[in-house]
């Protein structure tokens, strides 16, 4: 097996290089499968990972194909999963992902650009909603409220839209975004212990309830303040939403080597913003979940008579984990707004909830870097995958009626895969380290 791997890695680096497109980035995949899944020294794994890591930039560099892009994903779950890999390989490999390998996609198809910024960004908001769902065990079906909060609190004052309301030089320039974004960071945690208050006093089906009940408030604000007051513009939205100045950027990248145009200069932006905030949310995560907060959440997720018994005060310690989840999709709201320069209330429906919940499901509850990968599978499932697939088949089988258009059963898939996951994979694609003993333990 061991010949077979490096064997397959480097059949794929060489259909990557003279035959690049989703046929060979097919083969790629199940290069990556013999690469992860057998019984393999650490030496020819790392090696396999590093060629395989080199074969799929070059297969995305050359066709811009995203089905690359999943195989990239795929080489970062095997280097954060897999036992017995150097960190300063994990380390090297995954830098060499995320900041040359995407970008260099990104050149050649700005999609891929759109793909990781939107995968970042439910990346983060995810890992938020694991503050709440996986770490403190409190189901919130309302959870894209506070990422509108975020983003109207940008959009709003962003933009011509202050002007319906008060004085002042509006819109406020660009570089005020990073400032509004710790000032969402503070609304939006204000606005989680508002909706935590009355919230964390219940239990269950009646704590989901609530939330979403709430959440749905929040949007039907953002609906309906355009009257007799404009604050939100209604259901049209706000646009045009300001983005930050970015010569510094350009005379950066430039003094690199890496001429941008028009096309790609902000997109290359908001990635790299994106993956330093998904950065800043991995390590805040990690220092929470090793804190005693982290450990009274973990322990009112098991039982809360028992948490009570041993002194943690309930109210203040699910306040603080809906204050913080809170707070994270906030300052992506911020980003969001600025990157789609629009924001409206159709973005932040019960669906939006349902999807960062699924994501955090998917990937494992309690699990860092299952949140990440959870978000990235659902991400490239709703706007890639399906879509893809949509057009083969409007192309291809031209007699099919578009009501079987794949795009259109987003939600079916969702439940699907939802579905099959409760039977087979309860715990996750990446369980919780404390899930993973008990699955051991019951084996």
């Amino acid at each position: 097996m061991t010949g077979l791997a490096l064997l397959l890695s480097l059949a794929y680096l060489g259909l990557a290089f003279w035959a690049p497109g989703a046929l060979s980035n097919l083969f790629g995949l199940v290069a990556l499968g013999a690469a992860a899944f057998p019984r393999l020294s650490p030496r020819v794994r790392t090696l396999s990972l590093a060629l395989l890591t080199l074969a799929f930039t070059l297969g995305l560099w050359r066709s811009g194909s995203t089905l690359g892009l999943i195989g990239l994903v795929g080489i970062l779950v095997a280097l954060t999963t897999l036992p017995r890999i150097p960190n300063w390989i994990r380390a090297l490999l995954g830098l060499a992902i995320l900041l040359v390998s995407v970008p260099l996609a990104g050149f050649a198809n700005t999609f891929v650009f759109e793909l990781g910024i939107q995968i970042g960004i439910y990346a983060a908001m995810a890992l938020g909603l694991n503050v709440v769902v996986g770490m403190a065990g409190l189901l919130d079906l309302g959870y894209a409220a506070f990422f509108a909060v975020g983003a109207y609190t940008w959009a709003i004052f962003g933009s011509p839209q202050a002007q319906n309301f008060m004085q002042g030089n509006f819109p406020l320039p660009g570089e005020y975004m990073y400032l509004f974004m710790l000032i969402a960071i503070v609304t939006t945690a204000i606005t989680g212990l508002l909706i935590g208050l009355p919230a964390v006093r219940l239990r269950g089906d009646y704590l989901a309830i609530v939330t979403l009940g709430l959440g749905e408030v929040v949007r039907i604000l953002a609906n309906n303040l355009d009257h007799p007051i404009n604050i939100t513009n209604g259901p049209q939205g706000i646009t045009p939403v300001g983005r930050p100045p970015i010569d510094w950027f350009r005379d950066l990248t430039s003094a690199l080597g890496i001429p941008l145009d028009r096309t790609t200069d902000y997109q290359l932006f908001f990635y790299l913003l994106v993956l330093l905030m998904i950065g800043l949310v991995v390590l805040v995560n990690l220092n929470l979940a090793n804190s005693r907060f982290g450990r009274a959440w973990t322990a009112i997720r098991e039982d809360e008579v028992a948490a009570r018994s041993m002194g943690i005060p309930l109210l203040p310690t699910k306040l603080i984990a809906f204050m913080t989840g809170a707070a994270f999709s906030g300052a992506m709201g911020v980003i969001y707004a600025a990157q789609r320069t629009f924001v409206s209330p159709e973005s932040f429906t019960l669906l939006a909830s349902i999807t960062i919940l699924a994501m955090v499901i998917l990937g494992g509850m309690g699990s860092i870097p299952g949140a990440i990968l959870g978000a990235a599978a659902l991400s490239f499932l709703n706007l890639d995958v399906l879509k893809t697939f949509s057009e083969f088949v409007r192309t291809s089988l031209p007699q099919i009626p578009s009501q079987v258009d794949p795009a259109k059963y987003e939600r079916l898939v969702l439940g699907i895969i939802l579905v099959l996951m409760m039977i087979y994979r309860p715990t996750g694609l990446i369980p919780e380290r404390r899930h993973r003993a008990e699955m051991e333990e019951e084996a």
